[in-house]
Formats: C-alpha cells, sequence, structure tokens
C-alpha cells in the first residue's frame, strides 16, 4: 500500500517536470517565431501596407518624390542602362517596329 503512495507522487512530480518542461518549451518556441517573424516578415508587410494605401493623398505624394528624385538621379548617370538591358531593349524596339510595319500594309 505505502509503495503504491509512492509511486503516485513519483509519477505525480514527474507529470509536475514534464508540464514544466513542456510550458516552458512552448513558451520558447513562441519567442522564438515572434522574433523571426518581426526581423524577417515585418519590415516587407509595412512595404506592402504602404502599397495598398494608395488612395490616401500622402501616400501618392510620397511615392511620387520618390520617383521623381530617382528619375533625377539616373539623369545625372552617364548611362542610364547597363549594357545588357540596352541591347535587350534595342532587340525590343526592333521587334515593335516590325510589327508596326506589318499593320501598315
Amino acid at each position: 500500500m505505502g509503495n503504491n503512495i509512492n509511486k503516485k507522487n513519483i509519477n505525480k512530480n514527474e507529470f509536475k517536470h514534464f508540464l514544466y518542461k513542456l510550458i516552458s518549451i512552448s513558451i520558447a518556441i513562441v519567442i522564438v517565431f515572434n522574433l523571426l517573424f518581426n526581423l524577417i516578415f515585418a519590415e516587407r508587410l509595412e512595404k506592402l501596407d504602404l502599397l495598398l494605401s494608395l488612395n490616401d493623398n500622402n501616400v501618392r505624394s510620397k511615392f511620387s518624390n520618390k520617383i521623381r528624385n530617382e528619375l533625377k538621379k539616373g539623369l545625372e548617370k552617364d548611362n542610364i542602362f547597363y549594357e545588357d538591358d540596352r541591347i535587350l531593349i534595342f532587340k525590343l524596339y526592333k521587334k515593335i517596329v516590325n510589327e508596326f510595319k506589318d499593320l501598315e500594309k
């Protein structure tokens, strides 16, 4: 009889330790997941929210100012495009010209 009581107490203690470990591991996993989510996805989600809020005048003016600044920077450079990009754009231009020639006939 006394042996059964000791086994029940040992089982209760082991179960308490198991629960403590389970809870602490669960909390650690939640904290790690939260940190990873904030470090990796939070900035991207902010940018996505900014894109989705284009109906706001302030957001549109920020985007237009940013586009203007980038255009000014691009115009200050000697070459706007890289060599590979220029070749691709020229080939696309030639193809478009040929398609329009077909329309004239």
